[in-house]
């Protein structure tokens, strides 16, 4: 598993208009290429009337699977640089479609990439995104003559504390970013004289928003 990667945040859309012609961008998050195939005829059948419906999808730990469709666009105009935009923001697990409505003014083989990247900068700010850092469950049980202690030092340190039962004893539940669960242990091992009982858990991810979104250079 990665210790972490971005991708959309979910759902998003957005608009502008470049010499009268409309590129409307739409992103979702997807983990296959059955979904994103899915999402990208949702939006043929939503923008059966348009002139275009151009895409590009990026899935995998490892990107590994990439396409892009230029839809009726002259080749490597449209497609290519929605693909290339998803890329260069880093997100995965990303599908893109921008839809154009022609305006009557052709915009040249540069125009067209420069309008289809402006669209999925559109469609990714619209859908926000997100960085996804690998965290493991940790749970401390301590007696309620430590908890104190535990507490100020589970506070001070800022960690991401998800559960607190209070019964005969007191059990904390924390996510702990990979790699720091050796060191969280050991804290809370001198702090208690070894008195907690530490349970290492599953791995999961937390999000977290990211606020740049980025075209061309």
């Amino acid at each position: 598993m990665l210790r972490q990667y971005k991708t959309v945040a979910g759902y998003g859309e957005g608009e502008i208009v470049i010499e009268r012609s409309r590129f409307i961008g739409y992103a979702q998050r997807v983990t296959t290429e059955e979904e994103a195939a899915a999402f990208i005829a949702m939006i043929k059948k939503k923008h059966w009337d348009a002139t275009h419906n151009c895409s590009a999808f990026v899935i995998g730990e490892n990107d590994q699977i990439q396409r892009s469709s230029d839809d009726g666009e002259p080749s490597g105009t449209a497609g290519k640089p929605i693909l290339e935009c998803i890329k260069k923001n880093g997100v995965k697990d990303t599908v893109v479609v921008v839809t154009r409505y022609f305006g009557g003014i052709k915009l040249g083989a540069g125009g067209l990439v420069r309008a289809y990247t402006a669209g999925c900068v559109t469609a990714l700010k619209a859908a926000g995104i997100v960085v996804h850092t690998l965290h493991q469950q940790v749970s401390v049980t301590v007696d309620y003559h430590w908890w104190g202690k535990v507490e100020n030092e589970l506070r001070l340190g800022q960690h991401r504390v998800t559960a607190t039962d209070y019964t005969d004893k007191v059990t904390v539940h924390l996510l702990i970013p990979e790699g720091e669960q050796d060191a969280f242990v050991e804290r809370m091992t001198d702090l208690t004289n070894g008195q907690a009982d530490i349970v290492l858990g599953e791995n999961e991810y937390v999000e977290v928003p990211v606020e740049a979104v980025g075209g061309d250079d």
